[in-house]
């Protein structure tokens, strides 16, 4: 569900954006059908539901994530719909699945809060007593007088 919420909110935010502008290619095309076919999908079903109608309006004002609570919201409204409709939730998923091939086809990458997201490799390399990686917190890495470990023998693996 918490896909599905944000290819709509994705979608309401790309219209917004581009309004007048045509998608110039045909992988662009089937995405854009796509994401339009999920929409249209949870808005008739969801029609009328006040956290749906926040979701389109945080997306109008250009956004670039809906606030937690809209999201969670509208998570649950479709959790809902999906128990009391399983031809919805088949639909739905079904929607989602096809927003999904289309954006691997366009090469588009998506990522949740905190997430990150990568059409293509990443190498994450570190030498010369360096630390490197994708996310870091805090590192210390020594304070200058401490000896480096000794490398590690049969004893320690």
């Amino acid at each position: 569900m918490e896909i599905a919420v944000g290819y709509v909110f994705a979608w309401a935010l790309g219209k917004a954006k581009r309004v007048g502008r045509r998608a110039d290619a045909e992988v662009d095309t089937a995405l854009d059908n796509a994401m339009d076919h999920l929409d249209t999908l949870v808005r008739r079903k969801l029609h009328g539901d006040p956290a749906l109608h926040e979701l389109t309006e945080q997306a109008q004002a250009e956004r670039e994530a809906p606030r937690e609570r809209t999201r969670e919201r509208v998570r649950l409204a479709l959790e809902d719909a999906a128990e009391q409709d399983p031809a919805f939730a088949g639909e739905l998923d079904h929607a989602v699945k096809q927003v999904q091939a289309h954006a691997r086809a366009t090469g588009a990458v998506s990522a949740g809060d905190s997430g990150q997201a990568v059409g293509g490799s990443v190498i994450v390399r570190a030498d010369h007593g360096a630390v490197a990686g994708w996310t870091i917190g805090n590192v210390t890495m020594g304070n200058g007088n401490a000896e480096n470990p000794p490398p590690p023998g049969p004893s320690q693996g």
